[in-house]
This record gives structure tokens, sequence and C-alpha cells, in this order.
């Protein structure tokens, strides 16, 4: 896109609704058709021969790249300020495709001691199965991580903000510390979105995000993207993609997702207006023993979130006095709020990690809440119904608990 007035550069609205897209190119067209292929027919030999050795501009085979795909990597990158990114099928797609990328045998990673309840269980059963030493640490300290480093450490890896926690890290702080040991950055900004942090600026490496999150933002597909540097994230398709695993995203899927991506800062300014007056509401109600929300004034969180973060976003966590027993009779009260797993969608979504935990483990023998996860912890996703609404909910739902 071209600059604007005093040789200003379009804004992230702008760019997320126009950056990389030219009506005219394709018979004009305002929204981006859908490439719905599998496959690309050359005009001979050299033809193909030329975009195999990437000495030109073209497609192969849908599993690698898509027209559709790459407008969303292109766009996502911008946001992101990143060099390049790779679109998969799902966040933990993103996350096994970059790992299984960058890793290998004899490695080691250093990880938050809290994660997503499965990348917690990547990082515990799978990774150590194919060599891969996992070092879990408390980054809320960043010095912690001094200790944890060693010559065979090629990642650190964590969310900020922390699901389901909540907390937040601080990019700037264990960047400093990585770089000084030649150790790479990975930060899963899922819980933020591009919007609201971008934590390339703050010294990481690499970015993560579940799309099927804030950046699609309506609870209808999955999707996950993978941001840095051209180099890594060329290792990242070439290898994660191409032959390990195979997570592509669909045509469709990537459509939906740049339709999303439209309303993407709109969305997210409600949603933090909304959040902020629920989290203030929760953190005063009698019921209520604890919450952590980024930019609830005077917690440890805001102190931090606001050198990296320009809104709080809309997830929260919050204890109750009556604990386990509490949170499961306040949940069953709710009459607006979905008691579902996920976040970010246009509906408000609680759920309490401790039963389901418990409720897998009938499955799973071997499921664990991640360090830092407590019985009563509920984990709260406003979402874009009225404020009012919202806080009338809650208020009546803690009656019972």
């Amino acid at each position: 896109m071209t600059k604007h007035g005093k040789n200003r550069p379009p804004g992230f609205q702008t760019r997320a609704i126009h950056h990389g897209y030219e009506p005219k190119k394709f018979l004009g067209s305002v929204a981006p058709p859908i490439f719905m292929t599998s496959t690309y027919a050359f005009e001979g030999i050299e033809d193909a021969a030329a975009v195999m050795a990437h000495e030109r501009e073209g497609y192969l085979y849908g599993r690698e790249a898509n027209p559709t795909q790459a407008l969303l990597e292109a766009r996502l990158a911008n946001l992101e300020g990143a060099e390049a990114c790779v679109v998969v099928a799902s966040g933990m797609g993103a996350v096994g495709t970059l790992l299984l990328s960058l890793l290998s045998q004899g490695d080691e990673i250093v990880v938050n001691r809290t994660l997503y309840s499965n990348t917690h269980t990547l990082s515990r059963q799978a990774l150590p199965r194919f060599g891969i030493k996992v070092v879990p640490v408390d980054l809320t300290d960043p010095g912690t991580l001094d200790s944890a480093l060693t010559p065979r450490t090629k990642l650190v890896y964590f969310e900020t903000p922390v699901n389901p926690t909540s907390e937040v890290i601080d990019i700037a702080a264990v960047a400093r510390r990585a770089r000084a040991a030649g150790v790479r950055v990975v930060v899963d900004s899922t819980f933020a979105s591009p919007c609201v942090q971008r934590p390339i600026e703050h010294g990481a490496d690499v970015v993560l995000h579940s799309l099927t999150k804030y950046i699609n933002g309506h609870g209808d597909l999955l999707g996950g993207a993978v941001l840095g540097d051209a180099a890594t994230i060329e290792q990242v398709r070439g290898n994660g993609l191409r032959y390990i695993t195979g997570a592509t995203l669909s045509p469709m899927a990537a459509f939906l997702v740049l339709r999303g991506m439209k309303t993407l800062k709109l969305r997210m300014q409600q949603h933090a207006a909304s959040a902020s007056a629920v989290a203030e509401m929760l953190a005063a109600h009698p019921a209520v023993a604890w919450i952590r929300y980024p930019f609830l004034a005077g917690s440890r969180e805001y102190a931090v979130a606001k050198k990296q973060m320009s809104l709080g976003s809309a997830m929260m966590a919050f204890g109750l006095k009556s604990g386990f027993a509490g949170a499961a009779r306040m949940m069953d009260r709710l009459q607006l709020i979905s008691r579902a797993v996920s976040l970010g969608d246009a509906e408000s979504l609680i759920m309490h990690p401790a039963s389901l935990t418990r409720a897998r483990q009938k499955v799973y023998p071997e499921t664990t809440l991640a360090a830092g996860v407590t019985d009563d912890l509920i984990r709260l996703s406003i979402g874009l119904e009225d404020a009012e609404d919202l806080l009338d909910d809650l208020t009546q739902a803690l009656e019972g608990a």
C-alpha cells in the first residue's frame, strides 16, 4: 500500500482491510477470491523447475502454499511487524510445526511453567520422547531464565498473557537474557492478537497465534500462524509444514480469517472495554478471592502489561472464596455466558480447567494441570455482548457461589 498524508504509512485498521490486495488484478473483485485448487499446472518443464527452485514466484501444490493463504500470510506479517508468516490448520498445528522444524534430538527448550493445556502436554510428554529436554521455569520472574539456559538451549517459549492464568510476562526482559546467550525467543500471543501486542517489537524472534481465536473472532474455524524472519519461516514451511505435519490451512478457512481480520481492531476495543468493567466488578465482589486481568489498575500484571500491550484484551482468571465447589455452582447458574472451551469469540465463554482435567483423567490418566493452575481457577473470555448484560449474569451467578 502507498503512504498517505505527510508520508504517513497506513494505520492498523486500514492495513487489516487492504494490505496485499489490489482488486484490479482480480477482475475488480473487492473481496479476495478463494483459490479452491490442490495443484497447479505449468507451461513446461523449465517453468516448473523455476518455481521449484524459487527462481520465480508460483505455486506447486496446495499443501505448501495457495494464493488465498499467501494473502492472509502477507497481511498477518504486516500487522505483526514480521518479515514472513506461514499459516497452518490449527493453533496446535502452529506449535507442533514450529517446534518440530527447529528442534532436534539433544536440544533443550526452556518453557514457562504454565502453558495452554495441550502445549503443556506436548512439552511434558511428546518432546521428551524425541530426545528434546524441556526445562520449565517461572518466567514471570525473568531472572529465573539465567540458570535455566545451557549451551544446548535452542529456544525460550512462553505465552503472554498466559493461558489460563492471565499472568503477563515481560517480553523485553526475557528477550535480553536469551539474546545474550544466543537463544531465540518464541511468544504465543494468542491472548492479545497483533492489534493489542506485537512481541517482535519487544525483542521476540518468533510469534505464534491460534487464528481460531481473536484474529478470526467468530468461533467458526480452526487455524494457526507462525511469524518471524524470512529464513525461519521458510524452514518452517519447507520442513515442518511440507513433510512433518502437513497441517495445511484450507483456502476457505483462510478467506474467513481474512474477513474476520477486517474488524479485529474494532472488536478488540469492545472486548477490552467490557472486560475492564467485568474485572473491576469481580475485584470488588465479596465472593471473589482473587482476580488477574492485564489492565486491572494496581495489579502486578498491569505494570508489565502497560509496557507491551495497548489494551487489556478480554481474558481474565479469577477464583472464588468457596473454591472448586463454588466455581461449579457459579458456572451452573450462568444464563448468558456459555460454559465452553476456546476464547476470542463474539460470545462470552467460561471454563473451569480443574474440573475438565479431572474428567479427562478418566480417559487419559497422565493428564495434569500445569503449574500455577489452581483448583479454583476460572477462565473467562469476554465477548461482544453488552457489558451490562454480562455484569448482570455474573452477579446473579455469584449469588449462589
